[in-house]
């Protein structure tokens, strides 16, 4: 059910029934089948019940044989309450069912306890009005006061429970800024994948990385942060992070609660801000996700625009007005993906390359390994004792060099 306010609209660009489809998208994503949809367009909120009467006996008709009602909207308890009663079946907003998405795919302990925490900040303002059954009075020993409400205990639970995950969280992030400094003791920058849900930042991650995680049409497959190593052309090491997809109003809790998983957005040197090329709305998401990167603090980050899904385009799409021109690319087949590297290798300020002449004796062996590994080697000589080398090599690499650098010009090293 979606209810579109014509009195205070946004200036959005995904209207009513666009942004239904997107719900009936993640509410199949949850293992729900939908039995139908209704549309309802109105100048203001109905007090009561967010739709109205006349609304409400429509819906009651439609929905008729089903035991979930899923609202593309955010309403206050008191209106949960009173569409319960009227339609006798569950009712939740898209908020509470991202949040039963994010609970489903969370696999980490990390992961878990940021979807908790999420959940129990949602619900605990939701609590007050549930029914006879969270008014009765009790006592015990170390559980109520005498006289204290059913509603009151479930407060003060809650409330505990909140301290306890924020606590752990503060630990998970006080590992990962342990990790981070171990780190940046080697100077590697970070390039974050960042984008819509359903992208196809997962699939690309495995093209770039050669790596295994979960690639899935499903809205929000990816929601623990994955790091694996990538080699650009020039031979520089970075580090390229998968992060969760984002969405049209991705609730604030989750923002918050998930905030230690996408520091690794906050610290990348680069990002990557990947969309679906042959999506009807790649306009609105794309705005979608510059307004989660700039409530992040990441809206100045260097970035480079990838459009994903190149192989289901009948013709190349056209870039918008004023905007940064995008890089095509697909994921499944790898087109592009050259490019992207270049790209890449051209954008990132970290560790810049510099072209050395170097004579390395043999005993020391082990850095011609380390410059094939790390640098370019452009010319490549070797004699009885030593090897000599033209490379163009990471500023970081240059003081372990500097004893076997020579003044010798290129063309002699070639020519040996």
């Amino acid at each position: 059910m979606g209810v579109e306010f014509t009195t205070g609209r946004s200036h959005s660009t995904l209207n009513a029934d666009d942004s239904l489809a997107e719900l009936a998208e993640l509410a199949a994503g949850a293992g729900a089948q939908v039995c139908g949809r209704a549309v309802q367009r109105r100048p203001r909120p109905d007090a009561a019940t967010l739709v109205g009467s006349g609304k409400l006996e429509e819906l009651a008709a439609l929905s008729r044989g089903c035991d979930l009602i899923i609202f593309d909207n955010d309403f206050s308890p008191t209106q949960q309450r009173n569409l319960e009663r009227a339609l006798d079946a569950r009712v939740l907003t898209r908020t509470q069912l991202i949040l039963d998405i994010f609970a489903r795919h969370a696999r980490t302990r990390e992961g878990q306890l940021q979807v908790e925490l999420a959940q129990l900040e949602y619900l605990l303002p939701r609590l007050t009005g549930r029914g006879q059954a969270m008014s009765r009075l009790g006592g015990g020993i170390g559980t109520r006061g005498p006289g204290e409400t059913q509603l009151e205990t479930d407060r003060r639970r809650i409330h505990s429970r909140i301290r306890t995950l924020k606590q752990a969280l503060e630990r998970v992030r006080a590992q990962r800024a342990q990790q981070r400094s171990q780190r940046e003791s080697v100077p590697l920058a970070t390039v974050a994948l960042v984008g819509y849900t359903n992208a196809g930042k997962s699939t690309l991650f495995n093209r770039l990385t050669g790596a295994n995680v979960v690639a899935s049409a499903r809205m929000f497959a990816t929601l623990d942060p994955t790091l694996r190593g990538l080699r650009l052309p020039s031979g520089r090491k970075v580090l390229l992070s998968d992060t969760v997809g984002f969405i049209r109003n991705l609730p604030h809790g989750l923002v918050s609660a998930f905030r230690a998983t996408l520091e690794e957005v906050t610290r990348a040197s680069l990002l990557l801000v990947v969309s679906d090329a042959a999506a009807p709305e790649r306009v609105e998401q794309e705005q979608q996700v510059e307004a989660v990167l700039a409530e992040l603090g990441s809206g100045a980050t260097p970035r480079i625009a990838v459009w994903n899904k190149m192989d289901l385009l009948a013709e190349p799409p056209t870039a918008s007005p004023g905007g940064p021109s995008p890089l095509l690319v697909s994921a499944r087949t790898g087109e592009g993906i050259e490019r992207l590297l270049q790209r890449l290798d051209a954008e990132l300020p970290v560790d810049p390359l510099e072209e050395v002449h170097l004579r390395i004796p043999h005993p020391a062996g082990k850095l011609v390994h380390l410059l094939h590994e790390r640098g370019q080697i452009l010319a490549e000589h070797h004699a009885d004792a030593q090897v000599d080398l033209i490379a163009r090599v990471p500023v970081s690499l240059l003081p372990r060099l500097a004893a076997f650098r020579t003044h010798e010009t290129g063309s002699n090293v070639e020519n040996r």
